[in-house]
């Protein structure tokens, strides 16, 4: 199934004030930062005037309306994952956003991720207001990944519980896929009306196949370091064990010994100088370039050096933000196969089991070795992403949304009155 949940020309009146509490480290361009933040340019181009409420560490944006917490002294980077330093963040975060709505007034709360509908409860029920809950992945599947919990401990149990609990309060739950939507209506029994699919989207103007020329691509990959005879294989994204990223280097270590004109472009953090090391550890130190953090607005540059695009993430219930935009970019994508990849790529995406080096590999050296099927394939996935998941799409979704969010309160304030 694809297409919004709901239909996208329900839209809501203009000028609505909207609380969004995100208890993460905005701005840090990662997929998760890129969804808030183009969400809220949405908003603000329809009208509505958005206020957010994150933590202090992280990167302002222009033209945003950011409310930070106090610093916490001992802590200065960002917070990535799953992190026990969330918790002080955490417990500022909950004080701001409620003098933050006995301010504006707001008419919802926009929340995203699990801690962002735990602290938005509060506010909702002192206030009358009706919270939207964005949701991104399973809480307690993200701690799995992240080794932060081991499976069905203690700890494991009483969060996966709270997880449950959290899903049923929210006025509407959104997802990035149908597959999350089922996830949560068979995980927590959510009624299917209590749940909006609001795609990840893309600027197909801004991400678009043919925004080098060639001496500045020969530019570019001088700066990194790399020939420019080389072929390019590119993956955009945090640098995590859940995204596949050892077994893309594993499939890389494979592929060179087959194709040793092959370069993989593997950008994103955290953990930089882990994955470093192992590329001299499989010998192909001299093969793989990880520049680090990519700035969001020098994406689609780095994007355009690519003849084909990866995404080997592993995680069962997330999204995957960086789909939208490999597929606006024209490039062949090679993902391992799980529900949500199938969804976004269709039948123009190339598949590998997931955890399958050697499929991986061999899935990118057939788009390598066959360059008109590998466009073929490309300008397909530029197609469906424009037709699916433009921001102008998404708008629709998100409205619907809103719309569902204020009529449900409105309906739940009526039925106890009468």
């Amino acid at each position: 199934m694809v297409g919004p949940s709901r239909p996208a020309q329900r839209r809501v009146e203009h000028g609505l004030r909207i609380l969004a509490i995100a208890p993460t480290s905005f701005f840090a361009d990662y997929g998760c930062h890129v969804r808030i933040l183009e969400q809220i340019r949405l908003l603000q181009r329809c009208g509505h005037q958005v206020h957010l409420c994150t933590y202090r560490s992280g990167g302002d944006v222009p033209g945003l309306t950011i409310r930070r917490t106090w610093p916490l002294l001992w802590r200065r980077g960002l917070e990535i994952g799953s992190s026990l330093h969330r918790i002080p963040y955490d417990l500022l975060l909950g004080p701001l956003a409620l003098r933050q709505a006995l301010h504006l007034r707001p008419h919802l709360i926009h929340a995203y991720l699990y801690e962002g509908a735990l602290l938005a409860l509060p506010t909702s029920r002192l206030l009358g207001i009706p919270i939207l809950f964005d949701f991104q992945g399973s809480l307690t599947s993200e701690m799995v990944d992240h080794y932060f919990l081991k499976p069905g401990s203690w700890a494991h149990c009483s969060l996966r519980w709270l997880e449950r609990v959290i899903n049923r309060w929210p006025t509407v739950i959104t997802v990035s896929s149908h597959h999350a939507a089922g996830f949560l209506q068979s995980d927590s029994r959510i009624t299917p009306s209590s749940i909006d699919v609001v795609y990840d989207g893309v600027d197909g103007t801004r991400f678009c196949p043919g925004l080098l020329s060639s001496g500045e691509r020969k530019a570019l990959l001088e700066g990194l370091g790399i020939p420019c005879d080389r072929r390019m294989v590119v993956y955009l994204g945090l640098l995590a064990e859940y995204q596949g990223i050892s077994p893309l280097l594993e499939a890389a270590a494979r592929l060179r010994t087959q194709q040793p004109d092959v370069h993989f472009l593997i950008m994103g953090f955290p953990r930089v100088d882990e994955y470093r090391r192992l590329t001299h550890r499989l010998g192909i130190a001299d093969a793989v370039t990880l520049p680090g953090r990519i700035p969001y607005d020098q994406a689609p540059r780095y994007l355009a050096l690519g003849e084909v695009a990866v995404a080997p993430k592993l995680s069962a219930t997330e999204g995957s933000g960086k789909l939208p935009n490999y597929m606006a970019m024209a490039l062949p994508t090679v993902a391992f196969d799980t529900p949500v990849s199938r969804e976004y790529l269709g039948p123009a995406g190339c598949y590998a089991p997931p955890g399958d080096v050697q499929a991986l590999a061999e899935q990118i050296e057939a788009l390598l070795a066959n360059e008109e099927e590998a466009r073929a394939r490309g300008l397909q996935l530029r197609e469906r992403v424009l037709q699916l998941y433009s921001w102008e799409v998404v708008q629709g979704q998100l409205e619907a949304a809103y719309a569902q969010a204020l009529a449900e309160e409105r309906r739940q304030k009526v039925v106890p009155s009468a």
